[in-house]
């Protein structure tokens, strides 16, 4: 089982997948990787030889920000909009949808579980 960025992938899939269980990397970045080291996409995880993994942690070590610092990033950024106290800062600091999307009837992801008000 290869481990690459701290992920354990999974054996059998196919290379240009498995890479995509690293936060941050999806098929695109994964093409290009594979495309950097001189790997082809057909590749097994089981069949990757230890050099070629380690070709693999150097292109994405260099060139990505994956799992731990991009999620420490991503919060970063989302706390820097709330602290500007923007629009949408404001809506993360309420829970509420940030990209425009009607509240009066969906929204439940973001909302959490209904509040009844008013039973009589």
């Amino acid at each position: 089982m290869a481990r690459i960025a701290g992920v354990d992938l999974p054996k059998n899939k196919r290379l240009e997948y498995a890479l995509t269980y690293i936060y941050g990397i999806g098929l695109t970045s994964s093409r290009k990787i594979l495309d950097a080291t001189g790997i082809s996409y057909d590749k097994r995880v089981h069949e990757l030889t230890e050099t070629e993994a380690a070709a693999i942690r150097k292109e994405i070590q260099n060139n990505y920000i994956v799992e731990g610092d991009l999620r420490k990033k991503v919060m970063m950024d989302i706390k820097t909009l709330m602290d500007l106290g923007n629009y949408r800062g404001l809506r993360h600091r309420k829970g509420l949808p940030v990209r425009g999307q009607k509240t009066k009837t969906n929204a439940r992801t973001r909302k959490g579980k209904r509040k009844t008000v008013g039973s009589a």
